[in-house]
């Protein structure tokens, strides 16, 4: 089930090259998008996708593999103070964005890559 919050669009961001915002105000707690996912098992999946553009586009999945969102999934931009967050909803194989906070209309969308554990370290320069 793919499922989008009405508005959502992918555009140039000051943040990064591009990144999602929304046309329509987005309540606090509310899902901006349900993406379905596809899974590479194995604990070599990350090897796999080393070397290319799909390296920093993967979420981790379970112990040892890795998950690749359709949608606009693999496409919001990072935060250490995001407005929304994501989690896996293992049973039925997707990925859920919700909004962390009220989300005014063509705000861009961020979330947290660290998922919650400041301790890691992203592979980008943050500006």
């Amino acid at each position: 089930m793919l499922q989008q919050h009405p508005g959502l669009y992918f555009a140039p961001s000051g943040k990064h090259r591009y990144g999602m915002f929304c046309t329509e105000d987005i309540l606090a707690d509310s899902v901006i998008e349900i993406c379905p996912i596809l899974i590479i098992p194995g604990e070599q999946a990350r090897e796999i996708v080393r070397g290319y553009i799909l390296y920093e586009y993967y979420f981790e999945w379970k112990k040892d593999s890795i998950a690749l969102a359709l949608g606009y999934g693999s496409l919001y931009n990072h935060a250490a103070t995001p407005n929304a967050f994501f989690e896996a909803d293992y049973k039925n194989q997707y990925i859920i964005f919700k909004a962390a906070t009220d989300i005014p209309s063509g705000t861009e969308i961020l979330v947290d890559y660290h998922a919650g554990n400041p301790d890691e370290q992203v592979w980008f320069e943050i500006k």
